[in-house]
């Protein structure tokens, strides 16, 4: 009886979670609406191909045509046009070598072995990229069911060629949305995000009671925005593969948002590194009590760095180009805090030897990011 009940709460699970999925497809533009929409141009493509091919030409290669259509409708239009072309010269290579060598040769099982190898080696060839199986596949269909005969070669050509031409007529018809904006903003909230972690660790660093579980999730916070940006990175590739060959138009300047909006995903992985590596230490340092022994003075002053690190990358990650009259400037200030901490950490020479440990391993850090922003500015000036 359990079991029913648990197999009966993961189908209404995954009903619901099927549901909400079409719901945000219905809501508005995203990677949901984008891949129903694929879904229904592929049913539409593979279907008339269908019918035209079964129409056409002999029901023996009419399946050809639906499969060339599921090939030839991919999540861009560039893709979809690598891929079809890819497929159809590795179905011509196939039926080619099938032809030959039933011709020079005549249908015997050895002359079969041999062209499984020619067709293997042939597939090998970088230009057919992962249609390259195709070459064997097809060749072993025109070789047995089609006896090498020109005829049966050429209506499966045929079909091979209404496929494409469906599939392609579908992402031409309704080509894939372009989301330019929706990838900037994106890169936006995560600079956004980190910039409030930032202003979260200064509080912290100042509090007379920080809260250790507070800062251990941080911890883990990082670990997730990691991933976000990697994520972000293949939905902006993605992008900027999609504007190759896409009919739609697009903002003005999408040529150097979406490369800018790259550049600043690597520029935000460079300074999560050393904001992950300074979030451990002061959880080690809380955890050992030497966060209390530093000097009044240094924890008000490592807090504004970070507070002035924050403000700087807000402005690195707005979606419109980085301003160099404003970022310089923040980024000049956050030098300027970091080497009065410096000063101040070299003027303590009555610190315990932990406690030079403790403020050496922030102030690098800082330093390390501090590097990262300005080089990250100059890539993004480039850009």
């Amino acid at each position: 009886m359990r079991t029913w009940m648990d197999a009966a709460r993961r189908v209404r699970s995954a009903a619901a979670e099927r549901a909400g999925y079409l719901r945000r497809a219905a809501r508005g533009a995203g990677s949901e609406r984008d891949e129903v929409l694929l879904v229904a141009k592929t049913v539409v493509a593979a279907m008339t191909a269908w019918v035209l091919a079964r129409y056409l030409l002999p029901p023996a290669v009419s399946t050809f045509a639906p499969f060339t259509a599921l090939v030839a409708l991919q999540a861009t239009v560039y893709r979809s046009v690598r891929d079809c072309l890819q497929y159809v010269g590795a179905v011509s290579a196939g039926a080619t070598l099938a032809a030959t060598l039933a011709a020079v040769v005549g249908i015997h099982g050895w002359t079969f072995g041999l062209l499984t190898l020619i067709a293997l080696c042939v597939g090998r060839i970088r230009r057919f990229g992962h249609q390259g199986v195709q070459v064997a596949i097809v060749a072993f269909f025109a070789f047995s069911s089609g006896q090498g005969q020109i005829g049966y070669i050429g209506d499966l050509v045929a079909s091979v060629g209404i496929g494409a031409l469906c599939g392609l007529a579908a992402h031409f018809v309704l080509a894939p949305a372009r989301h330019t904006n929706h990838r900037q903003q994106a890169v936006t909230d995560l600079y956004g995000t980190i910039a409030r972690r930032l202003d979260d660790l200064a509080d912290t660093l100042e509090a007379s009671d920080p809260d250790r579980d507070h800062l251990r999730q941080w911890r883990r916070d990082w670990r997730s925005l990691s991933a976000e940006c990697e994520r972000i990175r293949h939905s902006i590739e993605i992008e900027i593969e999609n504007g190759r060959m896409n009919p739609r138009r697009t903002i003005s300047g999408a040529g150097e948002a979406l490369p800018r909006a790259r550049e600043a995903i690597t520029v935000a992985e460079r300074s999560m590194d050393h904001l992950r590596s300074m979030t451990r230490t002061l959880d080690y340092a809380l955890e050992s009590g030497e966060l209390w022994n530093l000097p009044g003075t240094f924890r008000p002053r490592f807090s504004a760095v970070l507070r002035a690190v924050a403000t700087a990358m807000e402005e690195i990650g707005r979606a419109s180009p980085t301003d160099r009259d404003v970022v310089v400037p923040q980024i000049d200030e956050v030098a300027a805090e970091l080497d009065r901490v410096q000063q101040q950490e070299r003027s303590a020479p009555d610190a315990s030897p932990d406690v030079h440990a403790l403020q050496g391993t922030l102030i690098t850090d800082a330093g390390r990011l501090l590097v990262d922003l300005r080089s990250g500015r100059e890539s993004l000036a480039r850009t």
